[in-house]
């Protein structure tokens, strides 16, 4: 990683941190191409169980820098031609290649996080804010619409109207309202500690079951129920008889012998 993005693991966790503090972690072109980066880097990583996404300095990312970005009109205007590419393009990898890691991801989220940050968040599988966070889907603010997955990862949260009425007005929400309407999973004082609980909590399943569980829900969620089903039976095929799923057997069987009142979960 270079000056905008870097990684650091610790006790089985990836720490992927934005760090241009200077400019609450706003998003230019050169911090695009770094998340993008690091998404492929904690992929191939062997032996991590979760990665927290977060920032460094006042807020997590305060959206797209508009100055930066303008001020360098040819790269501008090459992004701008992402638009009619008929994939997804960098823009919306931005949030949803989070999505493709076989560990959960979890923003933590404090100070500011509109727009691009927002949508950022919205890519990892579980958002822990601290209650006096500021977050907005602003694009309108600046007569645009939602592009970096937004959409996507919104109609999985929330109903449609409350979705439109956020995008429409680009309205800034605490951590708390952000929580009442779905966007947020959790409100804490102390997110970074409530995520690394969450994480040892996770941390006792298999990873083959991790793993698949999230591409399972992803896949299946919006699915007609045939399609739905039919996840299912793959993604059950992939871990079952595993080494990982033998283990979870073995290691729940020794409790059969402990009386029931006195089981951990």
């Amino acid at each position: 990683m270079n000056d905008r993005v870097k990684i650091r693991t610790e006790n089985d966790i990836a720490y992927v941190t934005l760090t241009r503090t200077d400019k609450h972690n706003g998003m230019d072109l050169p911090m695009l191409k770094e998340v993008i980066a690091a998404q492929k880097t904690v992929r191939k990583m062997k032996g991590i169980r979760a990665v927290i996404l977060h920032g460094e300095g006042p807020s997590f990312c305060a959206g797209l820098d508009i100055k930066s970005v303008m001020g360098e009109p040819l790269k501008a205007f090459a992004s701008y031609l992402q638009l009619w590419w008929p994939m997804r393009n960098d823009f919306q990898t931005w949030s949803m290649g989070w999505r493709e890691l076989p560990v959960p991801v979890i923003a933590v989220v404090h100070g500011n996080a509109f727009g691009a940050g927002l949508q950022l968040a919205l890519g990892a599988d579980i958002r822990i804010c601290t209650p006096d966070a500021q977050l907005s889907m602003m694009e309108a603010k600046w007569g645009l619409v939602p592009d970096m997955g937004g959409v996507a990862l919104m109609r999985e949260l929330m109903r449609i109207d409350l979705a439109k009425e956020l995008t429409l007005t680009g309205r800034v929400m605490t951590g708390i309202q952000a929580h009442e309407l779905g966007l947020v999973t959790h409100v804490c004082k102390d997110p970074m500690a409530r995520a690394q609980e969450l994480i040892g909590e996770i941390s006792t399943r298999s990873p083959d079951s991790v793993g698949a569980g999230k591409f399972l829900l992803q896949e299946a969620w919006r699915a007609i129920d045939g399609a739905a089903l039919r996840a299912e039976r793959l993604w059950q095929r992939r871990v079952i008889t595993t080494k990982n799923q033998r283990i979870s057997v073995q290691r729940n069987q020794k409790k059969e012998d402990i009386p029931f009142s006195e089981r951990k979960i």
